[in-house]
C-alpha cells in the first residue's frame, strides 16, 4: 500500500524520517568506536558509516528548515508555495535538499579512510597531517549550519506562528504549547552539544588545556535523541496548526 503525500509537510516528514533513520543507523557503530577502536572492517565500511552519519545529520537539519518555512507560509500568510503542484515541487525540493546535505558533508567525505596507530585501527574523516585544523573547520561549520541557521529559521517562523495564534480569536492554548515545545526541544537537545563542540574546537586550537571529551559524548547523545522526537513533534504540531487556523 502506497503512502499518499498531500502536502509539502507530508513530503518533508517522509524525508525527515529517512534522514533520521540514516543518522540512527550509524549511531551503534559510532558509539562502539567512541569507546574502543574501529572493528567494523576496512576503508569501505568506514566510508559507508561515516557518510551515512554526515548526510543524515545535515539532511535532517535542512528538512526541518524547509518544513518550518512551509508551515510559516501556510499558517501566517495562508498561502503555500507548493499548492499548484505539490508532488512535483516536493520531489524537486527534496532532491535539492539531499544534494545540499551531501555538499555540506564535504570535505570530510573526501578523506574517509582507516589507519593503524599504536596497534589500534581508526576510522577518520580528516587528513592525518592536518587533523586538528580540519576538525576545527568541521565543528565551526556544524555550529553555523546546525544551530545558528536552524535556530534563526525556526525561531522566526514559529514566533510568527505564535503571533498568528494570538491574533486568531479561536486559537487554542494547546496549539501554542505545541509550537513552544518544538522550539524548546530543539534548543535543549542541540545547544549543549554545540557548546561542548565549540569548547572542543578551542581545545584543538590550544586556546584552553582542559579536556572535555566526556561532556562532548554525553551532549552528543542528547542531541541525537532529537532525531527520535522529530517525527512525533512535527506530526502533532502540523495537525494542530492546520486545525487552529481552519477553525478561525
Amino acid at each position: 500500500m502506497g503512502v499518499k503525500l498531500r502536502s509539502m509537510t507530508d513530503i518533508c516528514l517522509l524525508n525527515l524520517a529517512l534522514a533520521d533513520l540514516l543518522l540512527v543507523f550509524s549511531l551503534p557503530f559510532l558509539a562502539h568506536y567512541a569507546r574502543n577502536q574501529w572493528i567494523f572492517g576496512g576503508t569501505t565500511m568506514c566510508t559507508i558509516i561515516l557518510s551515512v552519519y554526515h548526510i543524515g545529520f545535515y539532511s535532517g537539519i535542512f528538512f526541518v528548515v524547509l518544513m518550518s518555512a512551509d508551515r510559516y507560509l501556510d499558517v501566517v500568510h495562508s498561502v503555500s508555495a507548493w499548492k499548484d503542484s505539490t508532488k512535483a515541487n516536493g520531489i524537486i525540493a527534496s532532491v535539492v535538499i539531499w544534494i545540499i546535505a551531501i555538499a555540506a558533508s564535504f570535505p570530510e567525505l573526501m578523506y574517509l579512510t582507516t589507519n593503524e596507530h599504536n596497534d589500534k585501527t581508526y576510522c577518520q574523516s580528516f587528513p592525518t597531517d592536518d587533523h586538528n585544523s580540519h576538525h576545527y573547520v568541521a565543528i565551526f561549520r556544524m555550529n553555523v549550519l546546525g544551530v545558528i541557521l536552524l535556530l534563526c529559521v525556526i525561531g522566526f517562523c514559529y514566533l510568527m506562528i505564535l503571533h498568528r495564534f494570538l491574533t486568531v480569536p479561536s486559537s487554542r492554548k494547546q496549539s501554542m504549547r505545541l509550537v513552544i515545545v518544538v522550539m524548546v526541544a530543539f534548543f535543549c537537545c542541540w545547544t549543549p552539544y554545540n557548546i561542548a563542540a565549540f569548547v572542543k574546537a578551542l581545545e584543538l586550537n590550544k586556546l584552553i588545556k582542559t579536556s572535555y571529551d566526556n561532556s562532548l559524548l554525553i551532549t552528543e547523545a542528547l542531541a541525537y535523541s532529537h532525531s527520535c522526537l522529530n517525527p512525533i513533534l512535527y506530526v502533532f504540531v502540523g495537525e494542530k496548526c492546520r486545525g487552529t487556523i481552519s477553525d478561525s
